[in-house]
Parts: structure tokens; sequence; C-alpha cells
């Protein structure tokens, strides 16, 4: 195992009806005055938002706010939030929806506390010293930013999507309520499903240190996704489990899953980052597009770990070389996506990349992850855009 720092300072507040906490939770920050960040209509024709104004009310708390965050949530309106908050004396920052709002929320915190330009922590050019703090009422289970250090946003100029991880900027609380889940489409949700599954297989699939009770906990979570998911599709208003769900969207990505590996590989999620760039994808069904073609492209370099998920995740139990039954657990992870109506690869997705488009993905990939990345193998531009030509899937 490898030596490592695990640091989760978000309060959770889980169950039932727990959003009629936010005006006290907000209010014990001693803040003078909120944004609440939103995305679409929902948020409002559900009435949660008037609620959040209520209870905001309730205790005296003065607020302003800004919608209109979009998946893959865009720069311009982080500058646009930036400069209402500095004009409104803004001093916390409330986000009202699921990973793009809370992601959009904390670079409008890195915005607010640093000088510059917010977009050079996204390319990497420097470092930021301070984010506004950030408290979340959850309405999407999938990015699990409400407990991690990550964001990522895409600059409209070249629609270009990248990421940037800093422990300053997780949330001060994470206010979770299943109930508010359930009025996600049977889309929203498997896409949310996936990307849970895949923040914890992107900390698996590595070669290196692993620790025993790490790996348990990864696979009891994936399992749990997997089996959770297909009750959703069948039963979109089970409450258990979204419950379930929701739980392991924050354990996936809030650094549980990658105690004791080497950080985790993440190709697949540079790969995605790349198409939902160029094609404004959902990112969950992204990742599903590509994943089965890097499994396969790595899968000689990682074996035994492929073929532990197989047994301990996927449940196969026939006999066979490790490389055949590290097969079949790839072909039943991509038959649950199938499943629960996710792509398997691009085509699927709906698009269909020229030549032209998937060398310019596989650069831009390159180059964001600073000419190779990986832990299962290290893989170079070259590799991408095979993965790429891969999951094209024509």
């Amino acid at each position: 195992m490898f030596n490592f720092n695990y640091y989760t300072p978000t309060k959770i507040v889980f169950g039932k009806d727990t959003q009629q906490q936010i005006g006290k939770l907000v209010k014990e920050t001693r803040c003078s005055k909120v944004l609440i960040h939103y995305g679409g209509g929902s948020a409002e024709r559900s009435g949660l938002l008037a609620q959040i104004r209520t209870l905001l009310d309730q205790e005296g708390v003065a607020h302003v706010e800004l919608g209109g965050v979009v998946p893959n949530p865009r720069l311009s309106l982080v500058y646009e939030g930036i400069a209402l908050c500095r004009k409104e004396k803004v001093d916390f920052l409330l986000a009202v929806g699921g990973g793009s709002v809370v992601d959009s929320c904390k670079a409008i915190g890195y915005g607010l506390m640093n000088e510059g330009d917010v977009w050079d922590f996204y390319e990497h050019t420097r470092q930021a010293a301070a984010c506004m703090p950030i408290g979340v009422v959850l309405t999407i289970a999938a990015a699990g930013s409400e407990m991690s250090n990550s964001s990522v946003i895409t600059k409209e100029e070249g629609m270009v999507k990248r990421g940037y991880n800093n422990d300053i900027c997780r949330p001060v609380f994470a206010v979770m309520n299943p109930e508010l889940t359930m009025t996600l489409s049977d889309y929203q949700t498997a896409c949310g499903c996936t990307d849970i599954l895949m923040h914890t297989m992107e900390r698996y699939f590595t070669n290196g240190g692993n620790m025993e009770l790490t790996d348990a906990i990864a696979e009891a979570l994936m399992r749990t996704v997997i089996n959770h998911a297909l009750i959703l599709k069948d039963d979109p208003h089970n409450y258990a489990a979204r419950a379930e769900i929701m739980w392991a969207s924050s354990l996936s990505h809030n650094g549980l899953t990658g105690c004791g590996n080497d950080g985790g590989d993440f190709v697949s999620h540079g790969l995605e980052h790349e198409i939902g760039g160029m094609f404004d994808v959902a990112h969950g069904a992204g990742l599903a597009a590509v994943w089965g073609s890097w499994a396969r492209y790595v899968l000689k370099d990682c074996l035994p770990r492929f073929c532990r998920f197989a047994r301990n995740v996927m449940g196969i139990l026939e006999e066979g070389s490790e490389e055949e039954i590290a097969l079949k657990g790839i072909e039943a992870m991509e038959d649950f996506y199938r499943q629960i109506g996710m792509p398997t690869n691009m085509k699927e997705l709906g698009i269909e990349p020229t030549e032209e488009q998937m060398k310019a993905m596989a650069h831009m990939c390159s180059l964001a992850a600073g000419g190779c990345k990986g832990s299962a193998r290290k893989l170079y531009e070259r590799d991408m855009l095979n993965i790429y030509c891969m999951a094209r899937g024509v």
C-alpha cells in the first residue's frame, strides 16, 4: 500500500425533509449574504427554491440568486457569478442542484478569493490560495462534488473542458434528501449511477499499492450501485434505492475508495472530458461510451485487478484463464450499461467523430494530462487515439 491523507471536512445532513434545516445551517456559518446558485427550472418548479428562500428569510439571511447552470457548466456563467457576488458583497455560496451546480459554485468561489483569471486554475498554470465557503442542497446523485475536492468547467472558446482539484473547495455542508432526486428522468438517473461507478473504478483499476479494506469498500460500493440502479429502472420512486445511490455518490468521490493506492487512473475521465467539450454530451453517458474500449486496451497490463473485479463485483463464477474471466467482467459491465440505457460506444452515444476530430481530442487529452496519464497503464497520445478509434462503434 501507499501512504495517504484522507480529508473529508464536509458535514453531511442526510435523509427525508433535511432541506428544511438549510436556514439554520447557513446561519451557523455567520455569513452576511448568500448566493443561491442553481441550474434550470426544475428547482423552481418543484418548489425547492421557494422553500429555501423562505427558510433563509426566517433566519434573517440576505440572499441573491444566479440560475442557468447547464450540464458541463460554462466559464461565462462563472464570470457572471463572480461579478454578481462582488457587487452584492456575497460571502457564502449555496449550490442547489447536482454536480454541475456545485462545480460552478467552486469555480466562483476560487474567482472571488483569488486575483486574476479563475480559468488559470483549470489550465493548471497556478494554484488557488483560497475558496469562498460553499454549502450544497443536492438534487442529483452523480458527481460526488458535494464532498470532493474537484470541479470541472467548460470554456466556451474552443469548448475546452478542464478539471481542477484542491481541498480548499470542499463544501462546508451538504444537505442530502434522496426524495429530491425523484424528479430526475430515467436517463439522468442512469447517467448519475454511471458516474458514481466510474469514480470508484478509476481508483480501483490501478497498478501498485492496494489495501484489502479499501478494495472491499470499493467492491461493495460498486455492487450496491449496480443493484440499486436496476431497482430504480423499474421503480424510480423507491426511496431506499435512491438513498443507497445518493450516499454512494458521496463516498465514491470523497477519497475513501482511493486510500492506500496510487491515487487512481482517471484516463476514462480525461477521454470523456474531450468528448464532452467537443460534443456537449452527458458526462455519465460519455464515460460509459469509452469505458469498455479503455478496459480492453489496458486489460493485460492490469489483469489481476480486472479478474478480481469480474469475480467480486460482476459475479463471474465460471472457470477459465485470468484473461477470459477478466473479459467476461468487462462484458458484464457493458451489459449492465445497456440494461439501464447507457451507451457502450460513441455511435450509441449519438456522435460519430471524424478522424480529425478524434486526433484533436487525443491531442487535447494528452496536453491536459501533461503528456501521459494512467495507472492501469500509462497512456500517451497515440494510445488515446487508439481508444477513441476502438470506441467509435462504426
